[in-house]
């Protein structure tokens, strides 16, 4: 099935996605709770509604798995070439901004102070059934299903805080895209390789005009192993968010800028408007417009040297 949360005529309502139509349930059902949902009213045209983020999650956690991914943007980020050995260890994350998330039609304004926005095309797939210290083989069983995850990106934010050896914090703080629907994880299922990966084709586009394609079958670990690892002395509960990290060969423009040693693409500018499609899920479409400008916080004082 496919899930979506939407607002129509000012009201809050979730439904079944079947083609252009949302079968609407009834008011105040939670997509997070057991199935089966009964539609109740006419149906709604796609078209006549806003979509909004699928689920309201606990907490999301943004992984990083695609090698490619990582080797260009590492060099556009900080200089460095090649991937860092600790890469293929564990599947590494962080933690995004639950509550900054956006519907997959939605403006997204510019970060205060950024100067090098990005976009980042990922899937995400979302929990469906509390656990802890789950194995791979068991963590198949608390999948609900899967989104399209733009993990929106303040590049130079970005790296100027991880020089301290944190973050990213607000270079990721600002937005994150999550649409247009979920759909169940028995969908996608026929889909799934012999190595246990889901192969999708991804794409990318600003303003139309396409700048990267990439398999998400080429993740370095299935969601099964990041479901695992992220349980690791932690409960997941329904509604958390696991993104796959972004995808190699174009997913975003800074590993186009590591690789092309230069701001080519250049950064995303309001008006801008950044598509992106999962085959087997669809597409969001998110257009930046101007932000606020930041509010000065002033450097740190000399440090003090008094002493009790």
């Amino acid at each position: 099935m496919r899930l979506a949360a939407y607002e129509h005529q000012g009201e809050r309502r979730t439904g079944r996605v079947e083609g252009d139509l949302i079968h609407p349930f009834p008011p105040g059902t939670d997509l997070l709770a057991p199935p089966p949902y009964p539609p109740t009213g006419d149906p709604v045209p796609l078209a006549g509604v806003r979509l909004l983020p699928p689920v309201a999650p606990p907490s999301v956690r943004d992984f990083v798995t695609f090698e490619e991914h990582v080797e260009g943007v590492r060099r556009s980020v900080s200089g460095a070439s090649g991937v860092p050995d600790a890469w293929y260890e564990a599947p590494t994350f962080y933690f995004s901004n639950p509550r900054a998330l956006v519907g997959a039609h939605d403006d997204v304004p510019m970060p205060p102070g950024c100067e090098a926005f990005d976009f980042e095309l990922e899937i995400a797939v979302v929990i469906g059934r509390a656990g802890r210290d789950l194995t791979p083989e068991r963590a198949r069983d608390h999948v609900l299903g899967y989104t399209i995850f733009n993990d929106w990106s303040a590049r130079d934010l970005q790296a100027r805080e991880m020089q301290v050896g944190l973050g990213p914090c607000k270079g990721k703080d600002s937005a994150t895209t999550l649409g247009p629907w979920l759909v169940t994880a028995d969908e996608l299922e026929p889909r799934r390789d012999a190595g246990g990966f889901l192969r999708l084709a991804l794409t990318a586009e600003v303003n139309g005009e396409v700048v990267g394609r990439d398999l998400l079958s080429n993740m370095g670990w299935p969601f099964e192993d990041l479901i695992a690892y992220a349980s690791r002395g932690a409960e997941l509960r329904p509604g958390d968010v696991l993104g796959s990290g972004t995808c190699g060969n174009g997913g975003c423009l800074a590993e186009l800028w590591g690789r092309n040693g230069r701001r080519d693409p250049p950064p995303l500018r309001p008006g801008d408007t950044v598509t992106l499609t999962a085959e087997g899920i669809g597409t969001i479409s998110n257009t930046v417009v101007p932000g606020v400008p930041p509010h000065p916080v002033p450097p740190a004082r000399e440090r003090p040297r008094d002493r009790p």
